[in-house]
């Protein structure tokens, strides 16, 4: 039987300040998925992915790859993972493709530079694959560090905050990259607060929540479980008081309104046509992860503690 390609089981984490950054935190991720980890600032998705590294050590709890204890077996469990940071970590007196030899050589790997080729193409790096890294910019910078992490071929990746401040090319073919990974079998584990990224790429999704998981589910399931649905509206006055009680948000006479139901819809319309105010263009919108992702995790949504 294959073992999953993560799996973790009452992960905790408490730093010596008293804090505790994970709270018993248990899944796990199938060999061949794509995976999306979820969660606000401070929700402890980096502290996770450090443990999983073998970076940092769990107060208690395990946490496996490919059925190999990350700490237990690190040497083993290192090889099969690949991590691209959010910190752009790398040394600046190397070349791109120098820097990507080192990293084969430290997981042992030599005379790999046919896959070097293809993963300086893929992340369009060729003309700056003999380009010092301390010379490149920042959104070329985030592309050797993907560079660095897959240089081994690892079976699992891991990305935590891929495309933060790189340009849409690049968000481009990096997906268009890594999705042909997750194709050849790579299971894919993505951090990001792109959520229409996540809602694109991930199959299944773990939302956390000080350091918590308040939802695990295949994403249709998560966006099928959102109520309601949501109104973009644009009118030629002002919304009536009345129906501030579902607003979302204004831009002029612009306005997004959460609804409960279809006839709540009717009751809007009903009433823009008892105070003669003339709809201009109206959009019955799809809930997307977005209204999943702050109704589960803000500390401010309604019916949130």
């Amino acid at each position: 039987m294959t073992s999953a390609a993560l799996t973790i089981h009452q992960a905790v984490k408490t730093y010596s300040n008293g804090f505790t950054a994970l709270k018993g935190v248990s899944l796990i991720v199938e060999t061949g998925e794509f995976f999306g980890l979820l969660g606000p600032n401070g929700a402890g998705k980096t502290t996770l992915i450090s443990a999983m590294a073998g970076l940092s050590r769990l107060t208690s709890g395990q946490i496996a790859i490919c059925g190999h204890d990350v700490y237990k077996e690190p040497d083993i469990s290192r090889k099969l993972l690949g991590v691209v940071p959010q910190e752009l970590v790398f040394d600046p007196f190397f070349t791109v493709r120098e820097a990507l030899r080192f990293q084969s050589g430290y997981f042992g790997i030599r005379h790999n530079d046919d896959w070097i080729d293809e993963i300086i193409a893929s992340l369009g790096l060729s003309d700056k694959a003999n380009t010092n890294t301390r010379n490149l910019s920042g959104g070329m910078k985030r592309r050797v560090m993907v560079a660095l992490a897959l240089v081994h071929k690892p079976p699992v990746i891991v990305l935590d905050e891929p495309t933060a401040g790189v340009d849409v090319e690049l968000r481009q073919n990096l997906w268009q990259f890594i999705t042909r990974l997750n194709q050849q079998g790579h299971t894919i584990i993505l951090t990001t607060h792109y959520l229409e990224e996540a809602q694109m790429l991930c199959g299944r999704i773990a939302m956390l929540k000080h350091g918590q998981i308040v939802a695990l589910d295949s994403t249709r399931n998560l966006l099928n479980a959102e109520p309601g649905l949501r109104l973009q509206i644009s009118l030629d006055q002002t919304l009536p008081a009345s129906l501030h009680h579902c607003l979302l948000q204004a831009d002029g006479h612009n306005y997004q309104l959460k609804l409960t139901d279809y006839p709540e819809l009717s009751m809007v319309l009903q009433t823009l046509q008892a105070a003669h105010i003339n709809i201009k263009s109206l959009r019955i919108m799809e809930n997307d992860l977005e209204d999943v992702f702050l109704r589960l995790t803000s500390d401010h949504a309604k019916g949130v503690a």
